[in-house]
């Protein structure tokens, strides 16, 4: 995984190319309206989260999508399921590399609601840095989701930030914190009009919305600069992916903002010249369908996390913090 300002490129378990049972918290009934409840009490959350590391890590050394499916879902599931469909072919026996993940000073974050979804943020130090405290100490932040009394929790957006980054949350004074609704008017942009925002921004770069960064202009500059190679050309598609298990969630922070989770689909086709036929990885290639002749176009999911100011704010542009983005299909013509 990379720090904070560059592409999260995960391992083979989270992507090609880079990662509870409530029982007396369901829904709740008071005068014919639902109450207004934490998502999960601390130890349920603790629970799902050994729940999801010990089914990581499971699928990571067998490289067997299965032990793992229960427990991903939307953007982070999608990025997640394909890495190690793709790995299950180019590496039958498994992970030679497998190195177990550990997560570890957990800090949740629960909101308080009414009615499904529930979910919750946690906060946590992986294994995968250095905790020196310097540019490559870094904290793995997981969102759980939950959609009924009888489903399981499971993680739909995971980030990796500095540890210096990672914001203050707003809660009450029993600690719980605040979600942030879709379409809330006290945000400068609203959760729910970011995915599509983001794809349109990425298309064109004339929104002033986001502010720049390596996912935002400097993601659009480095496509610009690739779009046409010696014998190669390729084009880019983005759509907005904001349903069901993909849909944005966000938590109010202590200035007024919020820290917003939310997902995009891009398509990129890379076309030949005359003679020339264009190359993938055994990655891509085990996701392939069809034969590439002269084209090939990747379908990717990505999953972003964004610093949204508050309505009115000084400085009114949303910036994304990081990204973490996979192949999940391909197809040669």
């Amino acid at each position: 995984m990379s720090r904070l300002g560059r592409p999260i490129r995960a391992a083979a378990g989270l992507a090609t190319v880079m990662v509870l049972s409530l029982t007396a918290s369901g829904c709740v009934t008071v005068h014919g309206e639902l109450a207004v409840l934490p998502s999960a009490d601390r130890s349920e959350a603790a629970r799902a989260l050994k729940d999801f590391t010990d089914a990581y890590n499971a699928a990571d050394k067998a490289y067997d999508p299965a032990l793992d499916a229960g427990r991903v879902t939307g953007a982070l599931g999608a990025i997640n399921q394909a890495g190690l469909k793709a790995r299950s072919i180019t590496s039958p026996d498994g992970n030679p590399a497998h190195q177990p993940l550990e997560l570890a000073d957990a800090k949740f974050t629960i909101p308080k609601k009414a009615g499904w979804p529930r979910w919750f943020v946690a906060d946590t130090d992986s294994n995968r840095d250095t905790d020196d405290g310097g540019p490559q100490d870094t904290r793995w932040v997981l969102v759980f989701v939950r959609n009924g009394p009888d489903e399981r929790w499971k993680v739909p957006y995971l980030t990796i930030l500095a540890a210096n980054e990672v914001p203050d949350f707003a809660t009450d004074k029993d600690g719980w914190g605040e979600p942030v609704a879709p379409d809330s008017e006290g945000l400068a942009l609203a959760p729910g009009k970011l995915s599509a925002a983001y794809a349109s921004y990425l298309r064109d770069g004339t929104a002033k919305t986001f502010a720049d960064g390596p996912h935002t202009n400097g993601w659009r500059e480095a496509r610009e600069k690739n779009a046409r190679l010696p014998g190669l050309v390729t084009q880019y598609v983005d759509q907005p992916l904001a349903e069901g298990d993909f849909a944005p969630l966000g938590l109010a922070t202590k200035d007024g903002g919020a820290l917003v989770f939310f997902a995009t689909r891009h398509f990129e086709r890379q076309t030949g010249a005359q003679g020339v036929t264009p190359r993938v990885n055994a990655d891509v290639k085990a996701l392939l369908t069809g034969e590439i002749r002269n084209t090939v176009t990747k379908e990717w999911v990505s999953s972003q996390v964004a610093l949204v100011p508050r309505a009115g704010s000084d400085t009114p542009t949303v910036e994304v913090a990081s990204r973490l983005q996979g192949v999940t299909g391909a197809k040669g013509s």
